[in-house]
């Protein structure tokens, strides 16, 4: 899947600007499938804009620059429905917290409990971010990715939660505590 893909889905839901498009990608409920840049959303739309499968138009703001709003073509959407035939990627799983954890034997214990503590509270604001996102979605496709999202974020937690006192284990003991 690439930035073009995800363009086209957003604007299927409705127009959108390149910044809200960009927020959605980040910050927003797109931002579980792909990240998307300034960088590459802008070449994109002009991509997809000078193929024919969407149109901009600009919109005058009183006291704020205009900002072009863009709009998916019939074209557009049989093309984003026959993206989807294509063979999907592998799924990215990055995480800063794994590379801490591959570390964890040369850190201390203290750190190393609260590295744990503040994923564990990271988590448990995501799990309440996808019953929030749940409340407001309503498709049952939408509630499957929501559940699932969850569901992952969950397990993730759960075993962190059943495992930490291995991984503490394996921390140095703090200078203070390995002086005594």
């Amino acid at each position: 899947m690439n930035v073009r893909t995800i363009c086209l889905s957003i604007l299927y839901d409705g127009e959108a600007t390149g910044y809200e498009i960009r927020k959605l990608s980040v910050e927003g409920e797109y931002s579980y499938f792909i990240d998307a840049s300034y960088g590459a959303i802008y070449p994109a739309l002009q991509k997809l804009e000078a193929d024919k499968f969407v149109t901009s138009r600009v919109a005058r703001q009183d006291g704020r620059p205009s900002k072009k709003i863009y709009s998916i073509t019939e074209l557009g959407r049989r093309e984003f429905i026959n993206s989807l035939f294509d063979k999907l990627g592998e799924d990215e799983y990055r995480s800063e917290f794994m590379l801490f954890a591959r570390f964890a034997p040369e850190l201390p214990q203290s750190l190393v409990i609260q590295r744990l503590n503040e994923r564990l509270e990271s988590l448990d604001q995501a799990v309440a971010e996808m019953d929030r996102l749940a409340t407001n979605h309503t498709s049952p496709a939408d509630r499957w990715i929501i559940d699932h999202g969850r569901s992952c974020m969950a397990f993730a937690r759960d075993h962190i939660e059943a495992h930490m006192g291995e991984l503490i284990a394996m921390a140095r003991p703090d200078a203070a505590a390995a002086a005594e």
